[in-house]
């Protein structure tokens, strides 16, 4: 008798996992542009829910033309249309602060990891980064502008200080439930302290780890707009913050679908380099 295709132990086939996946993606494409559609017909001077054709207008100019602050390139070949334009601008501001940002967590994950191994220096570390990972990281900004003014290293440090604390004790944490008995194992076989914390603990850890960073990747790009929309001459959240003021939805919905790739291209790399450089994790 068939168990039916809502229990636990029933498998779809690849094919049918492939077409469920894009069910809602498609129910709600076609929601959208019925709901468009119905709304133009109402008042065809509606701007809150573009057209196809508008959207495809506005993200080609955004592709093609430089932003209203710059001067126009003349005669430009393709390329130099495409990398003089709004979109590469604010694409490459954003892209260049998320990289800093990302890159100064990876003192987190050695902090969390001493603090988890090194009684010292857990007893030293914890209770601050505990309280201070309670400390609401937008309060903070007015802070940060003050302190480090309204450039590119406040927007970073907001970032930092938003996401640090999060990823230190979480990979602290990973770090205790290690077994104590692989750490004395190590050490009757002659490993030294670093060798335990860095041969043994940390590849141990460590795709879990980047799983952390990975789920994080909203929070930091959340912080980064915060920053940003508030004070900034570029960006993809400057631009959108912009464009609200005139209603430009024609541009702000692919600009929103736009950072939603980008971060999805990073999140689904980040899971492809743990798959190779761990092939016996399976977490998702």
């Amino acid at each position: 008798m068939s168990a039916g295709f809502l229990l636990i132990h029933a498998k779809p086939g690849r094919g049918w996992s492939t077409a469920l996946s894009w069910v809602l993606f498609t129910v709600g494409i076609i929601a959208y542009f019925y709901l468009a559609e119905a709304r133009h017909r109402e008042n065809p001077e509606d701007r809150v829910t573009p057209t196809l054709t508008q959207m495809v207008k506005g993200m080609s100019d955004a592709v093609l033309k430089p932003a209203e602050e710059d001067e126009a390139v003349e005669s430009p070949s393709l390329l130099r249309q495409i990398t003089s334009s709004m979109l590469w601008k604010d694409t490459k501001a954003t892209t260049r602060r998320f990289a800093i940002s990302m890159v100064l967590l990876l003192p987190a994950v050695l902090l969390g990891l001493h603090m988890g191994l090194f009684p010292y220096v857990g007893a030293f570390f914890l209770r601050f980064v505990l309280f201070f990972d309670k400390i609401v990281a937008l309060s903070l900004l007015p802070i940060l502008f003050i302190a480090f003014g309204i450039d590119e290293l406040s927007k970073i440090m907001l970032i930092v200080i938003g996401v640090a604390p999060t990823v230190i004790l979480d990979v602290f944490n990973l770090t205790k439930a290690v077994p104590n008995e692989q750490v004395v194992k190590a050490f009757t076989l002659g490993a030294g302290d670093f060798d335990v914390a860095y041969r043994v603990v940390l590849k141990q850890i460590m795709p879990r780890v980047l799983n952390s960073i990975r789920l994080n990747l909203k929070s930091v790009m959340l912080f980064l707009f915060a920053g940003e929309m508030i004070a900034s001459t570029d960006g993809l959240a400057y631009r959108i913050a912009l464009l609200r003021r005139h209603m430009g939805m024609d541009v702000i919905i692919p600009y929103v679908l736009w950072v939603a790739l980008l971060l999805f291209a990073v999140d689904l790399s980040m899971r492809l380099v743990n798959r190779w450089l761990h092939p016996w994790f399976r977490e998702v």
